[in-house]
């Protein structure tokens, strides 16, 4: 597969809205170049992918609030029912660690919540996009 990942913080647990988007990736010479967005600097048509991404936040269980996110790709089985057919395909899995009000951290994985593979394409474009991966 791969070794890139995106990490995305939220300063304010809760708060979706405002959040710093950082893609951990090698370019073609192993150079791993930093670069950091906002919410203000993702590209309009990235936007709804990562709402799928907050969907998946918001199903935590109260009390906790996720602060830190890492999205790696993975391929998983897909069953398409209405064909009853299964499939391999690219996904977008999720590992999120939360806090709650009284100042304790866990991490959740997708055995805690299966929603948190994502496998919309446009979730897998979105992780290509930012982590500039044309090999998958």
């Amino acid at each position: 597969m791969n070794n890139s990942e995106i990490q995305i913080q939220f300063p304010q647990p809760g708060q979706w809205d405002e959040f710093i988007l950082t893609p951990i990736y090698q370019d073609s010479g192993g150079y791993r170049p930093p670069a950091r967005y906002t919410q203000d600097e993702i590209p309009a048509e990235q936007a709804p992918a990562m709402q799928a991404v907050v969907a998946a936040l918001v199903g935590l269980a109260e009390p906790w609030q996720a602060c830190q996110v890492w999205a790696r790709l993975c391929v998983t089985m897909n069953y398409d029912a209405a064909n009853d057919h299964s499939e391999y395909v690219f996904a977008v899995d999720l590992t999120v660690e939360a806090v709650n009000p009284q100042g304790g951290r866990r991490v959740f994985t997708s055995r805690d919540y299966p929603a948190f593979v994502i496998t919309d394409p446009a979730a897998v474009a979105f992780f290509k996009f930012f982590t500039k991966d044309e090999r998958v």
